[in-house]
């Protein structure tokens, strides 16, 4: 089973600005070195569709993004976004987004939709359609 390892720093900013932008989903990427596959740099982008139901990146700021994870010699690790009012699981429309086949897409879910607290933090990857849940370890460091 692919995994997800995150550090507690991450995560938690992660959860902070899904919590932040709520009720409006946030969204965001956690860009490390190309090829590694290891989270370092936390990016929170603006929800240009600022909206309950539906994220989109800036096309601007993603641009920008792009570039300066080219010149960095990085790489989208981790594509997260939230959901306000289902659980943490990607909908068709996030399926249809996903076109970084090597990256975690994570979901935190600022709603109690399992009774197991307020939010669930969850990662997928998403290659040519298809959906696999991964776990998720948090670690203090690298």
């Amino acid at each position: 089973m692919r995994m997800l390892t995150i550090t507690r720093a991450l995560y938690d900013q992660i959860v902070a600005h899904a919590r932040a932008d709520h009720p409006d989903e946030a969204c965001g990427v956690v860009a490390g070195p190309a090829g590694s596959g290891r989270p370092e740099r936390f990016v929170p982008m603006l929800n240009a569709a600022r909206s309950p139901t539906f994220y989109e990146f800036d096309s601007g700021d993603l641009l920008k993004l792009y570039r300066e994870m080219d010149d960095r010699d990085e790489e989208p690790v981790v594509i997260y976004h939230s959901h306000t009012a289902t659980e943490a699981y990607p909908s068709r429309t996030d399926v249809s987004y996903a076109n970084e086949p090597q990256a975690h897409y994570v979901l935190v879910s600022t709603a109690d939709t399992d009774g197991a607290g307020p939010f669930q933090f969850r990662s997928f990857r998403i290659v040519d359609g298809e959906i696999t849940e991964e776990e998720v370890r948090v670690v203090e460091a690298y």
